[in-house]
């Protein structure tokens, strides 16, 4: 699996993006992070492995206590390749426009839907 699946792999789950969003805001021990979210000190781990795993926390203990910190590089890479797409963005009606108006330019430019 390569870095960037990783990452959306990591998204996918509610409790990972709202640690993340969490974690945007400060660096939080993961005992906090679990009563924030209502969670057993097992899940939070389970969830904070995925991110790890995904290279987007960094987890640094002090005394016995494990903090974690967002490490932005994955997210910088998440929002580059979704930025390849904003050229092309637009409410849906002016997406469905664009396209018919290329249609009426070209008309052999189709790409059959299945």
């Amino acid at each position: 699996m390569d870095d960037l699946s990783r990452v959306f792999d990591a998204l996918a789950n509610e409790h990972r993006r709202e640690i993340v969003q969490l974690l945007a805001l400060q660096p939080r021990s993961i005992s906090r992070l679990a009563e924030l979210r209502g969670l057993s000190l097992p899940a939070i781990h389970k969830h904070v492995r995925v991110l790890e795993e995904a290279g987007m926390v960094r987890r640094r203990k002090l005394g016995r206590t494990n903090f974690l910190a967002l490490e932005r590089e994955p997210l910088v890479r998440l929002q580059d390749w979704t930025g390849q797409f904003h050229a092309w963005w637009g409410t849906d009606h002016e997406t469905l426009e664009n396209y018919l108006e290329s249609l009426q330019r070209d008309p052999t430019a189709t790409e059959e839907m299945t």
